[in-house]
C-alpha cells in the first residue's frame, strides 16, 4: 500500500476517469476498483458518504478521510476548510467518527480501578512500556470518584506483551499495573488465560495506533498524556453527556 501523504503531499488530484456516476450507490460501487488501482490491493473504503453542500462524496479508509467527485475523476487528499465558519471540516468529521461508545466495548478485558465514588468513566488504551503512561498515571493519582478501565495494549516493545500478560495474572491486576507504571516494579512472572490478542484486535479495530489513547463517557477520545486539570474537565464533560 503506497502512503496517502507520500503520494502528493497534503492535497492531491489524480486523475483516474471519466465515466459520470448517478447517485451514491453507484459511486460507492466504483470506489473499490479506483483504491485498488491507487493504492494497490488491501485498500477498502469502509464507508462513502455524499457531501451535499460541495457535491463531493466523502471516503473513508479506516481513519483517514479523501474526497472525490461524482465522476471519480478526482481523489483530494487534504483537509476541507469552511472559510467563512472557520472550520476543518475533515477533522471535525474524523474526530466524530474516531468516538466510541463506552458500553459497546468489553469492559472485562480491561483493569478495572474504581476510586471514590467511581461515577464518572474513563477508558484507556496502554502499553506496560508506554512512558507517556506513567506519566498519566501520576496525573490520575490526584483524581477522585472515577472508575478507570485500561486496556493493556502491547505495541511498543518485544516484551510488552510479556509484561501484559504477567499483569493481566496477577492476583491483583490494577495494584500490579500501578506499581509498574508509579514505581517502575516489574510484574512478577505468571501464567493464565488472558485477552492479550483480543485486546490488540480491539485497538486495531478502534484505530488505536499509539499509547495512552483516552476515551471518556461522552465517547470523545484523546490520543497521548493529559494532565489532571484537563482530565478532569474532560471526565466532568462526558459525565455530564446524555451517551
Amino acid at each position: 500500500m503506497k502512503p496517502f501523504k507520500a503520494l502528493v503531499g497534503s492535497l492531491a488530484a489524480l486523475c483516474i476517469a471519466q465515466a459520470t456516476l448517478a447517485g451514491e450507490a453507484e459511486v460507492r460501487k466504483a470506489v473499490g476498483p479506483m483504491l485498488t488501482e491507487l493504492f494497490g490491493p488491501g485498500v477498502k473504503a469502509d464507508a462513502v458518504r455524499r457531501l451535499g453542500a460541495l457535491d463531493l462524496y466523502e471516503i473513508q479508509v479506516g481513519g483517514e478521510l479523501l474526497y472525490t467527485d461524482e465522476k471519480l475523476s478526482y481523489v483530494i487528499n487534504g483537509d476541507v476548510i469552511d472559510v467563512k465558519a472557520k472550520k476543518n471540516l475533515t477533522e471535525e468529521r474524523k474526530q466524530k467518527l474516531s468516538q466510541v461508545k463506552i458500553t459497546d466495548l468489553p469492559l472485562e478485558l480491561a483493569v478495572k480501578q474504581v476510586k471514590g465514588n467511581g461515577k464518572r468513566v474513563l477508558v484507556t488504551f496502554e502499553d506496560p512500556n508506554c512512558t507517556y503512561c506513567r506519566k498519566l498515571a501520576k496525573e490520575l493519582q490526584g483524581i477522585n470518584n472515577v472508575t478507570i478501565h485500561t486496556f493493556l495494549f502491547p505495541i511498543l516493545s518485544p516484551d510488552s506483551t510479556e509484561k501484559s500478560k504477567n499483569i493481566w495474572c496477577a492476583p491483583d491486576r490494577a495494584k500490579a499495573w500501578n506499581a509498574l507504571m508509579l514505581e517502575g516494579r516489574q510484574p512478577a512472572a505468571a501464567s493464565c488465560d488472558h485477552p492479550t490478542d483480543k485486546v490488540v484486535a480491539l485497538g486495531r479495530k478502534l484505530n488505536v495506533r499509539g499509547t495512552p489513547v483516552l476515551i471518556f463517557a461522552d465517547g470523545s477520545r484523546t490520543p497521548g498524556y493529559m494532565p489532571a486539570a484537563q482530565l478532569e474537565k474532560a471526565l466532568d464533560r462526558g459525565s455530564a453527556s446524555p451517551n
